[in-house]
């Protein structure tokens, strides 16, 4: 399992039992780690805390950690529909409408700026005014596919510009992303999952009273009208079609969450280290 900088973990039962214990078979590092995880504090925050530790020496303690169940992605509280609940939400018969064949502007003018540029930015959608990003502030962005290459491209792409970047290849990672602290400011939705169908996500989303705001950029491998206009029945605030430019991914993340320029990457250089 890897541990990301931006990732939050916290203490279970029988962590909470081992630090209170008058005997223990941790040693005095993994004791330090294991003090410093509060259900807030992210990976790199620890490790910045353990200035004695080298990054990967507390990277595998807290790996030590998690496999004995002393510690567990952090958490919000069940009610908030985001464990076993999200995925029973009934999607209303006529959410997506039999529509295809009649004239929609908005529908076409997607596919053929899908087909000429790669991606496609919802204008009804977009802020109206650029987003200031506040000094150290970081905003994140999760990604969910289930192509490990692609997963490892687009972090690495995304982070570059400043964001913290969370992944998700199937419905668990996806509740547990959607359930970790800080909530994602964008979501990169991927419409074939193996468990799940991106647009089916994309709408529950929209019918959760946490996530509906949350703004998704579909990625396809069909720039098709059908999947276009459901997509946009959904609430989808944009597209990227695969093949794709990282470059073109980038630019519609920031275009969606009206960010300018290095607005991001600006601020989260001044982001404390």
């Amino acid at each position: 399992m890897a541990f990301q900088d931006e990732d939050v973990y916290a203490l279970t039962d029988k962590g909470n039992a081992e630090l209170k214990s008058a005997g223990t078979s941790l040693s005095a590092a993994e004791l330090q780690v294991l003090v410093l995880i509060d259900g807030k504090a992210t990976v790199a925050q620890i490790a910045q805390a353990a200035r004695n530790l080298a990054p990967a020496a507390v990277n595998e303690i807290m790996r030590k950690l998690f496999s004995g169940t002393l510690i567990t992605t952090a958490t919000e509280p069940s009610s908030d529909g985001l464990e076993s609940g999200f995925f029973s939400i009934a999607v209303p018969a006529g959410f997506f409408s039999n529509s295809a064949a009649q004239p929609d502007p908005e529908v076409d003018q997607g596919v053929s700026t899908l087909k000429q540029k790669g991606y496609y930015v919802r204008i009804a959608r977009r802020p109206a005014a650029a987003r200031e990003v506040k000094q150290g502030e970081q905003l994140t962005v999760l990604v969910v596919d289930d192509d490990p290459d692609l997963l490892k491209l687009l972090r690495t792409y995304i982070k570059m510009e400043g964001f913290a970047v969370r992944t998700a290849e199937k419905r668990d990672d996806i509740i547990a992303a959607f359930r970790q602290p800080p909530r994602p400011d964008l979501v990169l939705l991927d419409v074939q999952l193996p468990d799940a169908n991106g647009f089916d996500v994309l709408a529950k989303m929209r019918l959760h009273p946490l996530l509906k705001a949350v703004p998704v950029i579909m990625l396809t491998a069909e720039a098709t009208r059908e999947a276009v206009l459901r997509g946009l029945q959904a609430g989808a605030d944009g597209y990227v079609t695969k093949p794709f430019e990282p470059d073109h991914v980038v630019a519609a993340v920031k275009a969606v969450l009206g960010l300018s320029g290095a607005a991001q990457s600006k601020a989260a250089e001044s982001k404390p280290k």
